[in-house]
């Protein structure tokens, strides 16, 4: 679909996202080593995995200062360890569905807004119609959208040198469109008073 306009915004924070993933790849690393060790059986792909997982953790978190850091790759490549793991196999499953989820969680939310409606691009995306909004306002870099039961959703956006479009613009587009659909509601509402009587 294509939208008219889309406004991107910012996220909270990506600390959590990295925690997690941060956590998840060290218990791994720590399963893989403490394995060898009960077993007293020396593992050479396990030990290859365990170093390559613990690089990576170290390069993101020392190395990676002006980019996002990624953790996806190190959770898939953890995920086909446990697949050959002896015990807890099922780890690997998650470890793969948090790897696809990592793209996701950490894409600025965005806000597309046409004719049809307006769409929410969350994990889960959120559809939303005109009629659904009292009021939607783009102001000083503040997302202001009004919901008519009484929901409020404010979010900044993202800083951006080059704007695809003024606030002054996007302000006029929502009004003319809430007001095509505040005339339609009036105008089905005057059909049905004629009809009853």
């Amino acid at each position: 679909m294509k939208y008219d306009y889309v406004v991107a915004l910012k996220k909270n924070s990506n600390r959590q996202i990295d925690l997690i993933s941060i956590i998840l790849c060290f218990l791994s690393i720590t399963a893989f080593l403490s394995n060898q060790a009960i077993t007293a059986h020396f593992s050479f792909l396990f030990t290859f995995i365990a170093m390559i997982i613990a690089s990576g953790v170290a390069y993101n978190l020392f190395f990676v200062k002006n980019k996002l850091p990624r953790y996806k790759y190190l959770l898939f490549l953890a995920g086909i360890a446990w697949m050959a793991m002896p015990y807890l196999q099922w780890v690997s499953a998650t470890l793969f569905f948090l790897a696809l989820l990592e793209y996701q969680a950490k894409h600025p939310l965005e806000v597309g807004f046409s004719e049809n409606g307006i769409l929410i691009n969350t994990l889960i995306k959120r559809k939303f119609t005109w009629n659904d909004f009292n009021h939607i306002i783009l102001k000083d870099g503040l997302l202001t959208m009004d919901f008519k039961n009484n929901r409020l959703f404010q979010k900044e956006t993202l800083d951006d040198d080059e704007p695809d479009a003024d606030e002054d613009e996007f302000n006029n587009y929502c009004i003319m469109q809430l007001a095509q659909v505040n005339a339609t509601k009036k105008k089905g509402a005057i059909e049905q008073l004629k009809t009853d009587n």
